[in-house]
C-alpha cells in the first residue's frame, strides 16, 4: 500500500455513483481508502470531529465530494492541515456551477484543490490524490506512470482504429 491513506468523504449517498470511479482508480493503484458519508449542513459535528481527527487516523490526503452550496470541502479544510480536494457534484439545478464556486472561492489560508465537476472529476481527485502520495512512495509513483501510459495508449489506439475506419471508408 502506499504511504499514506486517503479519506473519500461524500456529502450525501446520491454522490457515491458518480465517485465509484474514484475509488476504483484509488484501489487500481494500490492506495489505502475509505469512504465516509456526512454532511457539513446536516451532520456539522460529524464532519468537525473526521476533519480533526483524520490525520491522526493516519490520512494523508482528503477528497470531499458534495453537491450544491458544497460546503463540505471548505469546512474540512478549515479543520485539518491536510490537503482536500473538492470534487464538485451536479446535483442541483445549477448544474454544479455552485459547488464548483463553493469549493474554488476559498478564502486566504483555506486552500481546497478543487477538480472538474461530476465523472471527471472523481477520476482527476484520484489521480491528484495519487501524485501527491507518490512525492513520497516510488512504487506508487511507479504505478503512476504506468496508469498514464496506459492512457497515452489508449489514445493512440483509438486514433489507429479512426484512421483504418476511415481508409476502409475511402476517406483520409
Amino acid at each position: 500500500m502506499a504511504c499514506g491513506r486517503v479519506a473519500v468523504v461524500i456529502g450525501s449517498d446520491s454522490d457515491y455513483e458518480t465517485m465509484k470511479s474514484c475509488l476504483e482508480l484509488l484501489t487500481e493503484l494500490r492506495i489505502d481508502h475509505e469512504l465516509f458519508v456526512m454532511s457539513a449542513h446536516r451532520t456539522p459535528d460529524d464532519v468537525r470531529r473526521f476533519a480533526t481527527g483524520a490525520k491522526g487516523a493516519g490520512f494523508s490526503v482528503v477528497i470531499a465530494a458534495a453537491g450544491g452550496a458544497a460546503h463540505l470541502a471548505g469546512v474540512i479544510a478549515a479543520e485539518t492541515t491536510l490537503p482536500v480536494i473538492g470534487v464538485p457534484m451536479a446535483s442541483s439545478p445549477l448544474g454544479g456551477e455552485d459547488a464548483l464556486h463553493s469549493m474554488v472561492q476559498m478564502p486566504p489560508g483555506v486552500p481546497v484543490a478543487t477538480v472538474s465537476v461530476g465523472a471527471w472529476g472523481a477520476i482527476n481527485s484520484a489521480v491528484l490524490a495519487a501524485q501527491i502520495l507518490a512525492l513520497g512512495d516510488k512504487p506508487l509513483a511507479g504505478r503512476l506512470a504506468g496508469y498514464k501510459r496506459a492512457l497515452a495508449e489508449k489514445v493512440r489506439a483509438r486514433g489507429r482504429d479512426l484512421k483504418a475506419s476511415l481508409v476502409r471508408k475511402g476517406r483520409k
